[in-house]
């Protein structure tokens, strides 16, 4: 009698990821419609999102669908998931990836909307969903949240203040929700450095040699170097890992 064959990390599952029409978080997307899950992809453009959703589909055969979500919006975060449950059955996994990088000239000319804004889409929205998500997870006995953060929450430069400073945020929101929503739910954080997405498409030789330099791993990371983490993090088999901060970042926060 041959032995039954392995079912994919997350098969059974319905995720849920943020800001994923491009970048990271579509590789991420990608990764776990790969694995077996039903994916939701999510950003605040639905053209985006039936694109993306379209298009992961048909790469990878798997089950993908379309849901535009402005997460800034807190009143839209718990009709949202009312939403996904009620087409899809369930949330297993939550992966909040939206966020925004604005720069400044200078930290005395950050304007109070430029702050707000920042603050509302990379901590407060998260926030939102992690409250909501994690306590109907607990309610149905289990799931995952991934929070996707940045090594920039711990080696700030002054143009990307705002953006760290939420991201810091997030790292102890991790924390504290995974004390909150123990044993049940589990609730880490990954912190990407620099990646190869079409945000460095714009990023001339010299810029990215400036941030290679001195770089263990001599290079940009490529997406799917990330996703297969995340992946790993929203399925059973990272079952004893909770309330992590993990840096993806080809060494750069091991280097002083």
């Amino acid at each position: 009698m041959s032995p039954a064959p392995l079912l994919p990390p997350l098969a059974g599952k319905v995720a849920l990821v943020t800001g994923s029409t491009r970048g990271l978080g579509y590789a991420i997307a990608t990764a776990m419609a790969e694995a077996g899950a039903t994916v939701v992809v999510s950003s605040r453009k639905e053209d985006a999102c039936v694109e993306a959703a379209r298009r992961i589909g048909e790469e990878t055969g798997g089950s993908v669908h379309p849901l535009p979500l402005h997460v800034g919006d807190w009143d839209a975060i718990e009709p949202a998931l009312d939403q996904i449950v009620a087409e899809h059955g369930d949330l297993d996994v939550l992966v909040n990836n939206a966020g925004i990088a604005p720069l400044a000239p200078s930290l005395l000319e950050v304007g109070e909307s430029l702050f707000d804004k920042t603050i509302e889409v990379n901590l407060r929205g998260p926030f939102r969903l992690m409250a909501v998500a994690g306590d109907r997870m607990v309610r149905r006995g289990g799931g995952s949240i991934i929070n996707i953060s940045s090594i920039g929450a711990e080696r700030p430069s002054p143009a990307e203040a705002m953006y760290a400073a939420a991201k810091n945020g997030l790292n102890a929101l991790t924390r504290a929700f995974a004390q909150e929503y123990a044993p049940t739910v589990r609730v880490n954080c990954v912190m990407p450095g620099a990646f190869a997405t079409d945000m460095a498409d714009s990023w001339d030789e010299d810029f990215i040699g400036l941030v290679v330099d001195r770089l263990p791993a001599a290079r940009l990371g490529r997406p799917e170097e990330l996703a297969g983490l995340v992946v790993h993090l929203a399925s059973d088999v990272a079952g004893y890992t909770t309330g992590a901060l993990i840096p993806v970042d080809g060494g750069r926060t091991a280097v002083y």
